[in-house]
């Protein structure tokens, strides 16, 4: 029973993980950790047949097909491969293959860590492209993969069909470059090149998988027809000759002792190439012979992985360091005595957050155990307890931003401590990038790249500074990208700003915990700015939806002096301060109603109806609860319409609410 316990157990945790990985590229354990469980549950499934499964994570390739795609099932199988850890292994899996077959010629390749992907080609033109989901059924991810500039869209050679196999991967410099730019805009943070290649992969916007600079290798004709081989090198060059990025530095090794060698120089190169793998593949290069040794139903016999283990090394803590990310995330940081690993030189690793140092309990001093995650990024794996200096005391994250001196807060449902300063230099571009943003102060033509070009040349250095770029406006022109046409239409755009609605200025403040409903609810019952400032606690808690949460992040935001500062510098540029709420409501009618709106309504837009709703007294929530008096819905409404028919909430459409407020107002 303790058996079948354990199986089944194993059995969780990896279909677990397997959904991190291959559905929501957002994984929790590393690849060799991972590898280990879907090991152990193989040997004991091998060890008692009788509780063996055909529905078991060990007889299925991957993760399921997203259903934001179209499903692809695939002509020639998208199988996975046998994997060894050990020299051993590896020795004991092509003993067996030459205990059939003689001496036999391998290639080894590198085992290059990213997405799957097989292209179809018909007449020479790239027809089809798709995931590997299951092996089986993937994803139809054609329009994306055109945006891969390395990917030939037509060939030289017009066979009637060819299908390649290939790995879609992350440059180690785009994937910096791309998490910076995460944390800077406050969006999901990759934990590696893998997970970042398949996320832009599997974007729904085409656009945005072209701005993520991804890269292919291709390692194998899965299917052909004009055309045969006779060895996988004479169609790796083939396919090299067609114009696409075969697999690089394979080697040809013939018989156990050159595998053995070319795995480890493999091994040896890893730390010193410009994208992640995570092993080596040991293939029979007769194209016939793999016929003869056949497959499994989810590997070949012909070929192996070799997985490597992650490279460890001790060092020394010197210091714990608190960095201010631009989203005002505090992030400790340990500075390490220099250490060599896995190529290059490490001296500093991230320690994510406190409960991270609390639970390895990491100090300053301490003697550590160092590795690369996915051979990318530094990380510690524990402490050398019996190492530790006497008198070294544990990590405590600071109760003030050490970039602004604003308060530190962390909030009961989030692992991370955040500066809550308004003007903290390390939020900067953060602040800037919201404060402009559509549901903000809502300038147009000041997006993420305007907005780095002015910071880097010098024209602005926090929000308030865009109100005096119209004195700049010689500076502007000159600036690249713009022309005297873009320069006077961004200047018009931020004069226009000056008159927003005060919620639209306090959504754009960025007070944490405080969105557009939140700002709403606040210039709705406060007439300026200055009334909101000096508000009593007990006057912030009286408002509708507002909890003691709410209620104190305004109360501290208003409270600090940097706060104050920036409220007069946009008050000096004729940023408007009052509220007009009160000045446009129309009527009274559906005063204390609370509508949730879905589908497509005929005759007007969602925000125009949320306009009305708002113009009459009414409330608009995005979710249907108990608390929801209408739902008004349109063509093609969803799963709020059936939630509201669950609750018996009155669902009205665009007719009867439009009777509703002519009814008053006639």
């Amino acid at each position: 029973m303790e058996i079948w316990q354990e199986i089944n157990e194993l059995r969780e945790k990896i279909e677990y993980h397997n959904k991190l990985y291959y559905e929501d590229d957002a994984p929790e354990i590393s690849d060799f950790e991972f590898d280990a469980l879907l090991k152990r549950l193989e040997e004991l499934e091998r060890k008692y047949p009788l509780f063996a499964s055909p529905r078991s994570p060990t007889v299925r390739v991957g993760g399921r097909s997203r259903a934001d795609f179209s499903k692809v099932t695939h002509r020639f199988p998208m199988q996975s491969l046998t994997d060894v850890f050990s020299d051993e292994e590896l020795v004991s899996f092509l003993k067996r293959l030459e205990t059939e077959a003689g001496i036999i010629e391998y290639v080894t390749e590198r085992k290059i860590d990213g997405l799957s992907v097989a292209l179809e080609y018909e007449d020479g033109l790239l027809n089809r492209a798709s995931t590997r989901g299951d092996g089986i059924v993937g994803e139809d991810v054609t329009l994306n993969i055109r945006s891969i500039s390395s990917i030939p869209a037509e060939l030289s050679v017009k066979l009637p069909y060819l299908e390649v196999r290939g790995e879609v991967y992350m440059r180690d410099e785009v994937f910096a470059r791309l998490n910076e730019r995460q944390e800077v805009l406050g969006e999901k943070v990759f934990a590696n090149p893998r997970n970042a290649a398949a996320g832009s992969l599997r974007q729904l916007d085409p656009s945005i998988t072209a701005q993520r600079e991804l890269d292919i290798f291709i390692f194998n004709v899965q299917g052909a027809e004009g055309i045969t081989f006779r060895t996988h090198t004479e169609s790796l060059e083939w396919l090299a000759r067609q114009g696409f990025p075969v697999s690089p530095g394979y080697r040809i090794c013939t018989g156990i002792y050159e595998v053995l060698k070319a795995v480890r120089e493999i091994g040896e190169e890893r730390g010193n190439i410009d994208h992640g793998i995570d092993g080596a593949v040991i293939k029979v290069n007769s194209l016939s012979l793999r016929d003869e040794l056949g497959t499994t139903s989810k590997v070949p016999r012909w070929a192996v992985a070799y997985k490597y283990p992650p490279e460890q090394k001790e060092t020394v803590v010197e210091e714990i360091l608190v960095q201010v990310g631009r989203t005002g995330k505090l992030t400790p940081l340990a500075k390490l005595a220099p250490v060599r690993i896995a190529g290059s030189t490490v001296a500093r690793a991230t320690l994510h957050n406190e409960d991270f140092v609390a639970e390895k309990d990491i100090r300053a001093g301490d003697t550590v155990v160092i590795q690369k995650a996915g051979d990318i990024i530094p990380e510690v794996v524990r402490v050398i307890e019996e190492k530790r200096k006497e008198g070294a005391g544990p990590f405590l994250m600071p109760s003030f931003c050490p970039e602004c001196g604003a308060p530190v807060i962390r909030e009961n449902n989030e692992a991370a401590s955040r500066c809550t300063g308004s003007q903290c230099p390390a939020q900067k571009f953060r602040h800037l990038v919201h404060f402009v943003s559509k549901d903000a102060m809502n300038i147009d033509g000041l997006g993420p790249s305007i907005l780095e070009t002015l910071l880097d040349n010098g024209l602005i250095t926090g929000v308030a500074d865009i109100y005096t770029l119209a004195q700049k406006r010689d500076e502007l022109i000159k600036l690249p990208g713009f022309k005297e046409k873009s320069a006077e239409n961004l200047l018009k755009s931020v004069e226009d700003s000056k008159s927003n609605s005060l919620e639209r200025l306090i959504t754009a403040l960025g007070i944490r915990n405080i969105g557009v409903r939140a700002a709403e609810e606040l210039a709705r019952a406060f007439d300026s700015v200055d009334e909101i400032m000096t508000a009593s606690m007990e006057q912030l808690l009286a408002l509708p939806d507002f909890g003691e949460v709410s209620a104190l992040a305004v109360k501290s935001f208003f409270e600090q002096e940097q706060t104050s500062e920036l409220i007069e510098a946009l008050r000096a540029a004729g940023v408007n301060m009052t509220s007009r709420i009160k000045e446009s409501r129309k009527s009274d009618v559906l005063t204390g109603k609370t509508f949730v709106l879905t589908g497509t309504l005929s005759g007007m837009t969602r925000d125009e109806a949320s306009s009305v709703i708002k113009s009459h007294g009414g409330k608009v929530s995005g979710s249907v609860s108990k608390k929801t008096d209408f739902v008004l819905a349109g063509e093609d409404a969803g799963s709020k319409l059936d939630k509201a028919n669950a609750l018996g909430v009155k669902v009205i459409g665009p007719e009867e609410f439009m009777e509703m407020i002519r009814g008053q107002q006639g």
